[in-house]
């Protein structure tokens, strides 16, 4: 008798319990376990949703290895790319001094403090100021500027400094993957990803030519300009430098250019053997020119370069080459026909106006070249004396 009043008992007190610690603020209990409740209190108690049941992974997942190859580049690549504040000094309308900033990205080239930038990111600065990927800041003297190809040689004095490792931009390869670093509207450290979309010659934003920029749809925005394009494994192909807006205001349209990084090696070639740029040139405005184009035109070779245009008085002018005369329309951009097609310059045959870039490299203002060329039927060659890039302007 006493164990089953002792079962009843326990079973009583379990079930109070239960009751007070699961009902107690919602169901039909409620009331009465907490009768200060108003009715809208007990009615929105005993609508309360259960609790939602969520299906969590047991552990982080896994990297593709697409997104690992992203994460070493970016890993590799952010402790070289810096951004660039410029200070200017502009007048307001009653002629007093009123100081803008502007932004940029660039690249540390070695422990000396040596910095690669665009030069439209630091023309007429009074003040340059460089901010390292771990946010410590320092004043940059700008050594070189080279209007031609929109370059700028900055250096700073800092410690435990990061460089860039430069890689060869000849032979690219249209769908090839690259990365853009730098800082687009003033966002340190973003990284986008593309393709190489085209390699072709394009006006720079001085109005200087670019020879065999590198275009790609990798999403490049004001504050790009002068920060390192990027090939796997991290290694730097190419100097962000321009956007084509679409008609927009400053954004991006999916085309980007960038300065080839062979091109800037042969300008800092020459600044460390004579102090300044003797980048050479032949004085000419080019087309490269592929089989389908070489047969619609009737042109004697299957590839080349034509000439559009020579300088008066250039170097290609003095040497007696030919640009064209008939104007015309490949899709909706205007070319001029009829000049001298090159397929070699010393003996190295020419297909792009990457190839004449390449050669250029290796070559110095004062320089003699061997240009072959067809001009109409007839295959020869022309000895061009080469000037310097800056003296002659397309």
């Amino acid at each position: 008798m006493k164990a089953r009043l002792l079962i009843l008992t326990l079973a009583i007190l379990g079930g109070f319990y239960f009751v007070t610690t699961h009902t107690a603020t919602t169901g039909k209990w409620a009331g009465y376990l907490h009768p200060h409740l108003s009715k809208v209190d007990r009615h929105l108690l005993n609508t309360l949703p259960a609790p939602m049941p969520l299906t969590q992974a047991e552990a982080a997942p896994a990297l593709t290895p697409e997104e690992q190859a992203n994460v070493a580049v970016y890993k590799k690549a952010l402790p070289s790319v810096v951004n660039i504040t410029s200070t200017t000094v502009t007048f307001d309308f009653f002629y007093g001094a009123v100081p803008q900033e502007g932004q940029g990205s660039g690249f540390i080239l070695d422990k000396q403090g040596h910095i690669l930038t665009n030069l439209h990111v630091v023309s007429g600065a009074r003040q340059v100021e460089v901010t390292l990927y771990d946010k410590h800041q320092y004043k940059a003297r700008v050594l070189l500027t080279d209007k031609a190809h929109d370059l700028a040689l900055l250096q700073i004095d800092a410690p435990n400094l990061q460089p860039a490792t430069l890689s060869d931009s000849r032979g690219l390869q249209v769908g090839q993957v690259v990365y853009a670093i730098g800082n687009p509207f003033g966002l340190n450290g973003t990284m986008t990803r593309g393709i190489v979309s085209s390699i072709r010659s394009v006006r720079g934003p001085l109005g200087n030519l670019i020879e065999g920029a590198i275009q790609t749809d990798a999403a490049i925005n004001p504050g790009n300009s002068g920060g390192p394009l990027r090939k796997a494994p991290g290694e730097v192909i190419g100097i962000n430098s321009m956007i084509a807006t679409g008609g927009g205001a400053d954004q991006n349209a999916g085309i980007g250019f960038a300065i080839p990084i062979n091109t800037a090696k042969a300008v800092l070639s020459d600044f460390a053997q004579y102090g300044k740029v003797l980048r050479p040139t032949m004085g000419i405005q080019s087309l490269s020119i592929g089989p389908d184009l070489a047969e619609q035109i009737g042109l004697p070779a299957q590839s080349g370069v034509l000439i559009e245009r020579v300088v008066p008085g250039g170097p290609a002018d003095r040497a007696g080459l030919r640009g064209g005369t008939q104007k015309a329309y490949l899709g909706n951009m205007p070319i001029t026909l009829g000049g001298d097609l090159i397929v070699a310059i010393d003996g190295e045959p020419i297909s792009s106006a990457q190839d004449v870039s390449d050669i250029m490299d290796g070559l110095r203002s004062g320089e003699t070249a061997t240009v072959t060329i067809y001009r109409g039927k007839k295959r020869m060659d022309v000895k061009v004396m080469l000037g310097t890039e800056g003296d002659t302007e397309v």
